[in-house]
């Protein structure tokens, strides 16, 4: 190779006047779920297309004059090229759905929503998984419904990692830098100049850039560190997602929640509802406290209730790996200089973030202390979050406690495939304006079942020829012999053959037990190699690059691909990303989950098959706990939590293999005369009616402004009305209860009557010393529950408030008289809380006594 110096050129065309409109629909991220904008640039130039990684703005840069002038000549690309133009047109100037202006006015509400990822498409990488892409789908839907809305994330220069696997099976991970120009962004500018944001960091000021993405209706603000202004270190902070050590980390979570709340001031932007997604843009309450102490002259303990009034807090993980925990002198010394010129005192601020006590400081407990909003993302992760969360409240029962759930959903637009779009298009042309309707999915059973299946095999030949590819691509550069190709890949080139396809598609972290179906590896073999009903399992997925054991599963899988009774039928592909979601997820005919419960919070993947007719076989956790009713997939029963972990996995590892050998190879390949089983095509089509509707995006936010987004903002316009005045008293309130109710106890008067007839009432009198706290400062309630177990069900009991009756010997009487709600035997509890008009959740100061 000679030595010369090679200097980089791009060429770059001038594009035709009657084409220019291919620039703004190159930097509009509708273009990530808008089919017919990525076929006009595919049209251009497939190849490149291709090598750009669908990147339509590096493809308008790099595309030969010649394509683009010939584009513009060709009367049938013109004419797509219109009509493209109006339905995006049409879709920039359409109204919010009534259901949003019902609830959140666009002229008097605005939500912020704050995450560390956000997954749009493969094109702009700035996310690593499930998190990233439901931010993605957030937005999108968000953008759909008209929310009034705003985003606020991180620019990283290289993003998350590239994935490749050698010819030993060891993930390797490499980066790739991306320039602004080269992405979906603009910058943001402010009288003529770029806008920035400084955030005071150990020994310096710390200052971002700031770029904006459109997503059709709503905008998403990014801050970039690598600006000139910046040490060389500091440049780089913003250089990978997840990338360096915990000291990056956190002066990224600084960056994010410091500086974004920055930038939305800096613009005049005022949030009514902010959204913290995950806890690693929780600095953003200290920010917005600051801002508010300054603009409204009050205390940092009545800014700090007015704050957390308008805020909700989203937790995304029930593994304690997922939470971002700091040590305390990290915490003290990053923070230092940021709360030294803000007024804040640093053990005050640090107790906030204080779990049981410690000297760790837990993002994800400042974010549920900084809020009255809180939620999981599938009901039972909503209840397991209730009790992994639990010490925020520490006297409230778990199931009572403010911690809620949202299911989460999938953006529609972006992973239903156009085959399917289409062919819904002419069955019932309403269907988009419908998703969020469960009976009018009905119309799916309408679609005769031989259409039905060719859409789905159809799709399936396409994804079975990507995989083809990609291995081919895999093993030529690891150098493995073209005869070891051909084998592994000879169930999918003969498509009449048809064969049963399951993928397994996800972040390769141990809990979600890439290789439980291994557990019986000669029954499995059975199956999957069986001549007259044979089986593939297709395995993608990245393992954090610090993550070992998760790195140990790929190299399993790859060697298990590899032996030679499983060639062919076992298949792992490198680098999953969102495109290869997109074939994965419409041409498999079995999603297959088995994380170990309740370890799950949600997962989405399985959502975004049954969009396409594919059918789940799940563990019955996160939100398939919600969506399994029987006839729609299958479910695998998770075992009692106490029991041993290795006794869990050859349980349900049984039940997996059963129901691949007995129901589900068995009713794929019974297809009689017609050539496919109506047996599959009708629990397929099952799947996507039932779950479409139900397990969407637009569902999604549509929760979250109803529940969350319009009870925020009418909560946090209260506590500021009249010069904050309800916040201060909120404040000093909870400081007096705070204080007080160490002293605080209570006792039943006499005794509870045992018995009494049906139409009669029971006298209750509880006798209370408050410590300085007023009769009105306390709630005393009268649970009842049918039997005699003492169960607490938070919908279940009867509720009875105790009244005050009279003061004698510096107690205070309260009592009731209750008619029993049920008939024979019932439990009766007596409890006593803090109560204040202003209180967001009954009992969001987590004290409570029992007698």
């Amino acid at each position: 190779m000679d030595k010369a110096t090679r200097f980089r050129l791009e060429a770059r065309p001038r594009i035709p006047d009657s084409l220019e409109r291919l620039q703004e629909l190159a930097n509009d991220l509708f273009y990530s779920w808008d089919h017919g904008v990525r076929n006009l640039f595919a049209r251009i130039d497939q190849s490149l297309w291709q090598k750009v990684e669908h990147n339509p703005k590096v493809f308008l840069r790099r595309v030969a004059q010649e394509r683009l002038d010939e584009a513009s000549q060709e009367r049938a690309f013109l004419a797509e090229y219109r009509r493209v133009l109006s339905n995006y047109d049409a879709y920039c100037e359409s109204e919010p759905v009534p259901e949003v202006t019902e609830y959140l006015d666009p002229d008097k509400y605005r939500v912020a929503y704050f995450c560390a990822e956000f997954g749009l498409h493969e094109s702009f990488p700035i996310y690593s998984g499930g998190l990233g892409i439901l931010a993605g789908d957030h937005c999108k839907a968000a953008s759909d419904l008209g929310l009034p809305f705003v985003a606020v994330g991180l620019l990283y220069q290289q993003g998350y990692f590239i994935q490749s696997i050698d010819a030993q099976g060891h993930q390797i991970a490499r980066y790739k830098s991306h320039t602004s120009d080269e992405l979906p962004i603009t910058p943001v500018m402010q009288d003529g100049t770029p806008l920035k944001v400084s955030v005071p960091f150990p020994g310096r000021m710390l200052t971002a850039r700031v770029w904006q993405a459109r997503i059709g209706h709503i905008r998403l603000y990014l801050l970039d560190s690598h600006t000139e202004e910046n040490t060389a270190e500091d440049q780089e902070l913003t250089l990978q997602l997840y990338g360096g050590d915990e000291n990056t980390r956190i002066q990224q979570e600084m960056l994010l929640g410091i500086g974004g709340t920055r930038v939305l001031e800096a613009l005049g932007i005022e949030p009514t509802a902010w959204h913290i997604n995950e806890g690693h843009a929780a600095f953003q309450i200290l920010e917005r406290c600051r801002q508010t102490m300054g603009k409204h002259d009050l205390p940092f303990e009545a800014a700090f209730e007015a704050v957390a009034a308008s805020t909700l807090f989203t937790t995304h993980t029930p593994v304690p790996a997922g939470h971002d925990i700091f040590p305390k002198g990290l915490v003290e010394h990053a923070l230092s200089p940021y709360l030294e010129q803000s007024g804040l005192d640093f053990d005050q601020i640090f107790a906030l973030g204080s779990k049981d006590g410690g000297d760790s400081f837990n993002m994800t407990s400042l974010g549920l202390r900084g809020s009255r909003f809180h939620n999981g993302v599938s009901r039972i992760h909503g209840g397991v979050a209730s009790v992994m969360e639990g010490d925020i409240w520490p006297q409230i029962p778990a199931a009572e406690n403010p911690m809620g759930y949202i299911t989460n959903g999938v953006h529609v637009p972006t992973f239903l495939a156009p085959e399917w779009a289409s062919l819904f298009d002419i069955q019932s042309p309403t269907w988009r304006s419908e998703l969020r309707n469960p009976e009018y999915w009905s119309f799916v059973d309408q679609i005769p079942d031989y259409h039905y299946w060719s859409v789905h095999k159809a799709l399936k030949q396409q994804m079975g020829e990507f995989v083809v590819e990609q291995l081919r691509r895999q093993h030529e550069r690891n150098g493995t012999g073209h005869s070891v190709t051909e084998r592994m890949t000879r169930q999918l080139v003969s498509p009449d053959k048809d064969t049963l396809i399951i993928g397994f598609a996800r972040r390769f972290a141990t809990y979600k037990r890439a290789t439980l179906i291994f557990s019986d590896l000669d029954r499995l073999e059975r199956m999957l190699t069986d001549p007259e009903r044979p089986t593939i399992l297709i395995f993608a997925g990245k393992a954090h690059p610090r993550d070992n054991p998760g790195q140990h599963l790929i190299k399993v899988i790859h060697d298990l691909s590899m032996r030679p009774a499983l060639m062919g039928h076992v298949l792992l592909l490198e680098d999953y990303d969102q495109a290869m979601a997109r074939y994965l997820v419409s041409g498999v005919d079995v999603w297959l989950n088995n994380p170990e419960y309740p370890k799950e919070a949600s997962g989405t993947s399985g959502e975004k098959a049954a969009l396409n007719g594919a059918l789940n076989l799940s563990v019955l956790d996160g939100w398939w706990g919600e969506g399994y009713n029987g006839e729609n997939g299958w479910a695998i029963t998770p075992r009692d939590t106490r029991l041993d972990p290795e006794f869990r996995n050859l349980e349900e590892s049984r039940d997996l293999l059963d129901l691949l050998e007995f129901e589900i190879i068995p009713l794929y390949y019974d297809r009689a005369s017609q050539g496919y089983s109506k047996g599959w095509v009708k629990r397929s089509k099952a799947s996507m009616k039932t779950i479409t509707p139900r397990f969407n995006a637009q569902r999604m936010v549509m929760d979250y402004v109803e529940r969350y987004y319009h009870p925020a903002s009418m909560q946090g316009a209260r506590l500021m009305a009249n010069q904050a005045r309800e916040a201060r008293e909120l404040a000093e309130w909870k400081a007096k209860v705070r204080e007080a109710w160490s002293g605080v106890s209570m006792s039943v008067v006499g005794c509870v009557d045992a018995q009494c007839a049906y139409d009669e009432t029971v006298e209750l009198r509880v006798e209370v010393v408050l410590n300085g706290l007023a009769p009105e400062d306390v709630r005393i309630e009268c649970l009842v529950t049918p039997d005699c177990t003492g169960s607490h069900d938070a919908s279940g009991p009867d509720r009875f408030i105790l009244e005050k009756e009279g003061e004698q010997d510096g107690r205070t009487l309260f009592s009731a008289q209750v008619p029993p709600p049920y008939p024979g035997l019932q439990t009766l509890r007596l409890r006593m809380y803090p109560y204040h008009p202003a209180l967001t959740h009954l009992l969001e100061m987590g004290c409570m006594l029992w007698v």
